[in-house]
């Protein structure tokens, strides 16, 4: 691409192209004084492929797209999508609450192939820093030198320390379930984790997709089947001024928030909860073959043994104490996502400032606390939840938090980042401050 070949230093080097680096790709657009470049290993935009299920839907409005929130007038924006696909007035007359997530997908992937800032088929192999700049290696293309790099490349599936040993074919991450082409037809199935994720390969594996299963057990840690607080002010979490305040709380408080909204960000979508209860109520008295399917909460997995061409899991309950054991010709393991940084900044990475627990200690504009020179910076996505509270990995604050950092490296305000007030008043502190300053 033009812009490799003709800067061989960059402003701004990302390292990796999800949801995230492609929403501040996007806004790097316009800003032609910011020399910036987004490498990402594989050969297109795939987002959840593993995980595109037919009939799921996007938990965020499409109008908190990659742009929109500081940029409406963007040529990225989904409104703009609609009307380049040619289906604008088809979808809003189909009266859409929330985007199919396959059309979600699409919609970035369109992005994707839009942005001259974007190089594909880039494998970062090494990130190291020279006193002056970071210089980028790769395995297929000559170095870089770029004065910020911004990570992201997204979260590593959790695989609980039982299920590691014993992984294959038949147990398998969530991440990869709409790539396994073998039939489920006659088998014991076992879906582990309550989330979103565990709810909808549930729906799917009772729907008979994959073909009729024997048996289905769906095994959670949580107390029942929580929805997803989707409520006016709970939404306020997801808010610029929220992240803020949450941000200049001490550690000890976050933590102890970010448990205490959990439903905020990780409960069963109430229309899924819905389509669950019917799918079991016609399951069971409609269908001619009904399937033995079970919900199991408040039962935690301790181990899990291979027994001949089979698994046997072994449960706490945590209701009545019981220890319980369960067999299973297949085990999806919906156990959700961990933080991990790649590989290619191993070097970088004893410079980086952590906490107690091991996470990076990252700074308001989203630059990770490290030992090298203040002008250069390693911005650092979806790493932010006990620092930024429990937005930091969802969609809702991609395009706002791309502007924080848009400002923080040209180290003036190109897009706005303070909105309105919210009606919930956080910090007394902050309406004090907020009365003298309008005074």
């Amino acid at each position: 691409m033009e812009l490799l070949q003709m800067a061989k230093r960059l402003d701004v080097a990302g390292i990796g192209v999800g949801p995230f680096n492609l929403s501040l790709a996007a806004l790097m657009v316009p800003q032609a004084q910011l020399n910036s470049c987004f490498f990402e290993r594989r050969p297109r935009f795939d987002w959840h492929a593993g995980m595109m299920l037919p009939g799921t839907y996007m938990q965020t409005s499409y109008l908190k797209d990659m742009v929109t929130p500081v940029d409406p007038a963007s040529r990225y924006g989904f409104l703009n999508y609609l009307v380049d696909k040619g289906r604008f007035y088809r979808f809003i007359n189909a009266e859409y609450t929330n985007v199919r997530r396959v059309e979600y997908a699409d919609y970035m992937r369109w992005v994707s192939e839009q942005l001259t800032n974007v190089a594909f088929s880039s494998d970062v192999q090494e990130v190291t820093f020279d006193g002056h700049d970071f210089v980028i290696g790769f395995a297929n293309r000559p170095s870089l030198k770029a004065r910020h790099i911004v990570v992201a490349t997204g979260l590593l599936p959790h695989i609980p320390e039982w299920g590691r040993v014993l992984g294959g074919e038949h147990c398998q991450h969530s991440h990869g379930y709409m790539h396994a082409q073998h039939s489920l037809a006659g088998k014991r199935v076992t879906v582990v984790g309550g989330g979103q994720s565990g709810a909808e390969i549930f729906l799917d594996v009772l729907s008979g997709r994959r073909g009729v299963v024997s048996e289905l057990n769906w095994i959670t840690r949580r107390a029942n089947l929580e929805p997803l607080d989707e409520t006016p002010f709970t939404n306020e979490y997801f808010s610029p001024d929220y992240v803020r305040e949450f941000y200049a709380l001490p550690e000890a408080d976050k933590r102890r928030l970010v448990v205490q909204q959990k439903l905020a960000g990780d409960g069963v979508s109430p229309v899924t909860l819905r389509e669950l209860s019917q799918a079991l109520y016609e399951n069971e008295f409609l269908n001619t073959q009904a399937v033995p399917a079970r919900i199991l909460p408040q039962r935690e997995v301790v181990a899990m043994q291979r027994h001949g061409g089979h698994f046997q899991l072994t449960n706490h309950n945590g209701f009545n104490g019981a220890r319980e054991r369960l067999d299973a010709d297949e085990v999806i393991l919906a156990t959700g996502y961990q933080q991990t940084l790649p590989k290619c900044i191993a070097a970088l990475i004893p410079r980086l400032v952590h906490d107690q627990e091991g996470g990076l200690v990252l700074n308001q504009d989203y630059s990770a606390q490290w030992d090298g020179p203040a002008s250069n910076r390693i911005y650092v996505q979806n790493a932010g939840r006990y620092t930024h509270g429990i937005a930091d990995p969802q969609l809702s604050l991609a395009a706002w938090r791309s502007a924080v950092i848009i400002n923080s490296i040209a180290e003036k305000p190109l897009y706005a980042t303070t909105p309105v007030p919210p009606p919930l008043t956080w910090s007394h502190a902050r309406e004090e401050g907020g009365r003298q300053a309008r005074a």
